[in-house]
């Protein structure tokens, strides 16, 4: 069996002090991976870098307290690749990915536009130059999990209020059907729905901190993992953590009938 857990951890020092590192402990992942660390490498203690039986890898942001996405894995991967290559979003630290054998997996931080026009088109900017990855990667001939904050809810059943969300970022038609081609047309899985096609309240993932989003369950399903076919056929269960809170994200977990 191999677990994979991601979670947008909205600044690592501050899900520290929430408690994330003693809940990952217990939870026997093989692979977690994290979005918006907020943080660069000499801000991170030694548990941050390599929890107890775990190695870290990192790509972090060049803007201090800002984005960057990481890994940990029990086990030490073939190789680490960190970034896509592309300037803009690198020095945002917005892609890492460890190989292990025949697996790939991807820690991803799609940007948000939700805080100006400017960063919308820097969303849609970075929308151009991900599909050709992820064309690239699944025909690579490897199984590959990418997890992360893709900041779009994909279906209706993804968000509280989708009606009155119908013209704001991370609903927008043009972003959904961006991931609607990712699936029907590259031939990418999103985990979650396979397992659980019709599931609405019980799939957010993500929660504003005006009102009382989180009290009312008023959420989005931001976070994913999206999988390569035979890879996605081998998973057996998701589950997202509620019980603690971390961050403004919860951790959405996948086990996978897959040899360690």
């Amino acid at each position: 069996m191999l677990r994979v857990i991601t979670i947008n951890l909205n600044g690592i020092r501050s899900a520290e002090r929430k408690g994330f590192f003693a809940w990952m402990a217990k939870q026997n992942a093989d692979v977690v991976c994290l979005q918006e660390l907020k943080a660069q490498r000499p801000d991170l203690t030694d548990e941050m870098l390599a929890p107890p039986g775990y190695h870290g890898f990192f790509h972090c942001a060049e803007k201090k307290g800002y984005s960057g996405v990481g890994i940990y894995s029990r086990q030490a991967p073939d190789r680490v690749v960190e970034g896509l290559g592309h300037a803009e979003f690198d020095a945002e630290g917005r892609y890492i990915q460890a190989d292990f054998g025949t697996l790939s997996v991807v820690s991803l931080y799609l940007p948000s536009g939700s805080s100006s026009e400017e960063r919308q088109a820097a969303k849609y900017r970075f929308m151009d130059i991900f599909l050709p990855h992820m064309q690239a990667l699944i025909a690579s001939g490897r199984e590959v999990i990418v997890c992360g904050d893709w900041n779009i809810a994909h279906r209706e059943a993804d968000l509280k209020n989708w009606k009155s969300n119908q013209k704001n970022s991370g609903f927008l038609p043009e972003e959904r059907a961006w991931l609607s081609r990712l699936f029907d047309e590259v031939g990418w899985v999103d985990v979650y729905r396979s397992l659980h096609p019709d599931t609405t309240d019980a799939c957010y993932t993500w929660w504003s901190n005006r009102g009382q989003a989180w009290a009312k369950n008023v959420g989005w399903r931001l976070d994913y993992q999206i999988a390569t076919p035979g890879t996605a056929l081998a998973a057996k269960a998701t589950a997202v953590y509620k019980d603690e809170r971390f961050s403004d994200h919860a951790p959405l977990t996948v086990d996978y009938q897959i040899d360690r």
